[in-house]
């Protein structure tokens, strides 16, 4: 077990190290060739940077996970399916940072990697667990695994709105995936390899873009959420994970993210993916918390989902079910004290507690009079 360990240390401070050099690099390229951030003050867009940026950053992981791969990765069909995959999300990804494409070009690109990981890898999601009840997908296991792996760039994607975000939140979900697997004894499997050494690249990389950010991920962010999808998927073709639940629960806040934006911008007549400055980092921006303070709530946020997911797995479900209830009261707590879903839900909510509250006056009044 102590040999298992210090290879998966080295595997993650070897890429670290590799990423966090090549970043200083990347800033130079997206600078040479123009694939730059402008800041955007406009209400429609979703940074809130006030100075021009380099993006690329995730060309640097991309690039981390090539020399992680190169040294401590073994050739194979499914491996050769991801490097085809990746490779596609990121050259999409280089393309609109340079020159902006629409979201249907990109969901292009995003579609042939998945396309290419599920036919040519082999790689699928043929059944679930979730709590005990057992799922056959069947023939619908093909379109299911391509619309996860959508899911999962996506949502990586919308929640990357702040400095060392996206990053962050990648970052917990390897770490913790790579403490369920090292505990269930899958140690030197193809999953575990990508999960360290995705988790260096990335924390390279967080290495500069945590706030204040020295460069951007910009479209190539896609590769975190690819690499998250292909990593859920792996475990599922063995025993590691009890139940499908565990990974969307370790990406929960992205996922519960996405999920209140759609709503909001249905509920507007908006498209489904149009930008807006309502997510759940704005939404903390408005309560007056710092950009550092907003990233380092939502971090802790999504480590409690981290750690449920790992009692839920490795220790006592019962007491990871509990945290899971108890995060989500808070979550549905913020939804309807925020306008992340309508403007009209915290209005309707103060209006509520008003009732609440002068119905109790009242009954305090009669109580005295009697």
């Amino acid at each position: 077990m102590q040999s298992d360990i210090l290879e998966a240390i080295k595997i993650v401070i070897v890429t670290f190290l590799f990423t966090a050099i090549i970043m200083p690099f990347m800033r130079k390229i997206a600078y040479h060739i123009g694939a730059l951030d402008e800041p955007r003050p406009d209400e429609g867009h979703r940074h809130i940077h006030k100075k021009t940026m380099p993006k690329l950053g995730g060309v640097g992981i991309f690039l981390g996970f090539l020399f992680g791969y190169i040294l401590f990765g073994e050739q194979s069909v499914q491996m050769n399916s991801i490097l085809i995959g990746s490779f596609i999300i990121i050259l999409t990804g280089i393309v609109d940072d340079i020159h902006s494409i629409r979201a249907s070009q990109k969901l292009i690109g995003q579609l042939i990697a998945a396309l290419i990981v599920v036919f040519y890898g082999g790689i699928l999601l043929n059944n679930v667990t979730i709590f005990g009840w057992s799922f056959d997908f069947g023939i619908w296991a093909y379109p299911i695994t391509v619309f996860f792996i959508l899911g999962c760039i996506n949502v990586i994607c919308l929640i990357d709105g702040l400095d060392g975000l996206s990053g962050g939140i990648s970052s917990i979900f390897y770490l913790t995936i790579g403490i369920i697997g090292f505990f269930q004894g899958r140690s030197g499997t193809l999953v575990m390899l990508l999960t360290f050494i995705m988790l260096g690249a990335t924390l390279g990389f967080l290495l500069h873009n945590f706030y204040p950010a020295k460069i951007f991920a910009g479209d190539c962010v896609m590769f975190m959420g690819f690499a998250i999808s292909i990593i859920s998927l792996l475990e599922f073709k063995g025993v590691a994970l009890t139940s499908f639940f565990v990974p969307l629960m370790i990406i929960a806040i992205p996922i519960l993210d996405t999920f209140f934006a759609i709503i909001r911008r249905l509920l507007r007549h908006q498209a489904p993916f149009s930008a807006d400055k309502e997510h759940i980092h704005h939404q903390l921006l408005g309560m007056n918390f710092s950009q550092r303070a907003t990233v380092l709530i939502i971090y802790g946020i999504n480590i409690l989902f981290a750690l449920a997911s790992i009692l839920y797995t490795l220790k006592d479900p019962y007491i990871g079910k509990i945290i899971y209830i108890v995060i989500f009261i808070l979550v549905a707590w913020f939804v309807f004290h925020t306008s992340i879903i309508s403007e009209k839900i915290p209005k309707e909510t103060e209006k509520i507690k008003q009732k609440v509250e002068a119905t109790i006056k009242k009954s305090e009044r009669k109580k005295k009079e009697k």
